[in-house]
């Protein structure tokens, strides 16, 4: 497979973003969903809309969200909501939280974990096409979140999710909690639930951007997140997750920056780069990029 086109920009700003997604020179069709995480109540890292308004406008986007699988404020819609609006997205962009009204199953084709299912919201079946538009940052369970982590976890519902971190064994979110020893499984189902996300859509039809600022080792999705150390980074973008991922993760590891160690270690405890590993084999895209600048 010949290497796969990651573009960057370090102009973090909306005139950043747009310049960035015009550089994949791929048009999306139909109804678009713009997939970001909307963070948790009290987090201060989330992608903000001020950064975002232009692209999605440009798109006439919708933003789009699911609930979490575990008690917090986007637990359920209404306290999901009220983040969302206090979060500023609604007066930027329609909103839609995708598994308010339901949820359905979409085929996993390839993979050992998932049984064949990932169940994710149904409002999913409203859009022709999706921006990927991921915070890159650590994470507690998974080591760091970007694009593979975005199309799995985030698109599915909250039964989904504990689905996928159940690796295939339960989805209560409830029940799930006693099932999440097996690391490198559960790696594996994000990246299976990711297969199915992109042949849902067909692989045309969605695009990926990590936007490297804000770099905490812990989620949007903590309600306290550890203050940044590492510098902000920049934007990249690509019409290939694993590609972007491995970019992204290798823009960590190679930094010069000083506050990079704290990330690292826990990248490596959790054996995060498993999950691109995995998306590999499942022929998802390529670890092999060349970067173009944009600049």
């Amino acid at each position: 497979m010949e290497k796969a086109k990651v573009y960057f920009t370090k102009d973090i700003s909306n005139t950043g973003l747009i310049k960035i997604y015009e550089a994949l020179n791929v048009d999306l069709k139909g109804k678009v969903a713009v997939k970001i995480s909307t963070g948790e109540m009290g987090g201060h890292n989330y992608l903000k809309p001020d950064l975002i308004k232009g692209l999605v406008s440009k798109l006439q986007g919708t933003i789009v969200e699911c609930n979490t699988a575990y008690k917090g404020k986007r637990f359920d819609s209404a306290d999901h909501w009220q983040t969302i609006k206090e979060h500023g997205f609604t007066e930027i962009a329609p909103c839609d939280i995708l598994d308010e009204e339901g949820e359905m199953e979409i085929p996993v084709k390839v993979g050992k974990h998932l049984h064949g299912i990932n169940i994710v919201g149904n409002h999913l079946k409203n859009y022709d096409s999706m921006l990927m538009l991921s915070h890159f940052k650590g994470h507690a369970m998974g080591g760091f979140g970007g694009a593979l982590k975005n199309m799995s976890i985030g698109v599915s519902s909250s039964h989904g999710k504990a689905w996928i971190h159940s690796v295939g064994i339960t989805k209560s979110c409830e029940e799930m909690w006693g099932h999440v020893n097996d690391q490198d499984g559960f790696l594996e189902s994000m990246a299976e639930a990711c297969e199915a996300v992109i042949d849902y859509f067909g692989k045309e039809n969605i695009v990926y951007i990590n936007v490297m600022n804000n770099i905490s080792i812990d989620c949007d999705c903590d309600s306290n997140p550890h203050d940044p150390e590492m510098k902000d980074i920049g934007i990249f973008a690509s019409t290939d997750p694993v590609a972007l991922d491995q970019c992204c993760y290798d823009q960590v590891i190679n930094s010069v920056d000083e506050g990079k160690e704290s990330l690292i270690k826990r990248m490596e405890e959790k054996h995060a780069i498993h999950t691109v590993i995995e998306a590999e084999n499942l022929k998802l895209g390529t670890r092999e990029y060349e970067i173009i600048n944009i600049d």
